[in-house]
């Protein structure tokens, strides 16, 4: 008797699992498909569609964890890319946080521009300035392409106020997803606008972020690192891809 119950509570807790699966499948192909919508959308400008196939959206917003109904947060978000893609990622019932330091908001037409972004998409929020009255509201965030300046002209106490100020803005459990441009030691980084991963990693964990997985989405062996990332020639820069996560 002992032994049939148990295989009962086998058989439920795999059935209960196959369902668990079939759910979280289901709800990834619908993200999938309104990401590939809204990405392929007539009112997207051309320039940030041709970016598409390099910087793998839907790959990795998956990789992120990042699902229908979170809440986001684009930091230092430039013209949007990012801001568009979390926006079909989490849908309309999610939120996303758009934010944009001084060096952006301050250029002429930028923020015209911007809130007829915001506008069109619809469930999307600008930051200007400092991140601040969100903490502890966001799932996910992004920043890419954005810290190698920071640490770069600044070091640390450029680039970890910014990543404190990350850490501070996501729920307990939260997840930062870094993205910047491969940087080797021995290099003049700065002038060549790149970021070796083992300072992104020092930076990290020094702001209180644990570094639960890294990705080669972005990886381009093509590039030799000692170019500039902006070179046209080298198609698209080398780019390291980490997830990292606020503890509970």
């Amino acid at each position: 008797m002992k032994r049939s119950i148990q295989h009962v509570g086998w058989t439920l807790a795999a059935a209960a699992a196959l369902v668990a699966i079939a759910s979280t499948a289901r709800a990834q192909d619908e993200q999938e498909a309104r990401m590939r919508a809204a990405l392929a959308a007539p009112e997207r400008s051309a320039e940030n569609k041709a970016r598409d196939e390099a910087r793998k959206p839907i790959e990795t917003v998956q990789f992120l964890g990042i699902e229908t109904g979170m809440t986001v947060l684009d930091v230092i978000a430039a013209g949007g890319w990012f801001t568009e893609v979390l926006s079909a990622a989490v849908g309309p019932s999610g939120k996303v946080y758009s934010h944009n330091p001084a060096f952006f908001t301050q250029r002429e037409g930028f923020v015209e521009r911007e809130r007829a972004l915001h506008q069109r998409l619809g469930n999307v929020e600008a930051i200007h300035g400092d991140i601040a009255g969100i903490d502890g509201r966001i799932d996910v965030a992004v920043t890419a392409m954005n810290v190698h300046d920071l640490y770069n002209n600044g070091g640390e106490d450029a680039a970890l106020p910014l990543l404190r100020s990350i850490h501070a803005a996501l729920k307990p459990g939260g997840v930062l997803g870094f993205i910047d441009h491969v940087g080797v030691a021995g290099q003049d980084n700065r002038a060549l606008h790149r970021l070796e991963e083992s300072v992104a990693r020092d930076l990290l964990q020094k702001a209180g972020f644990t570094i639960e997985a890294e990705s080669d989405l972005l990886a381009n062996p093509a590039d030799d690192h000692t170019k500039p990332s902006s070179d046209r020639s080298l198609g698209r820069s080398d780019q390291f891809l980490l997830k990292a996560r606020k503890p509970q």
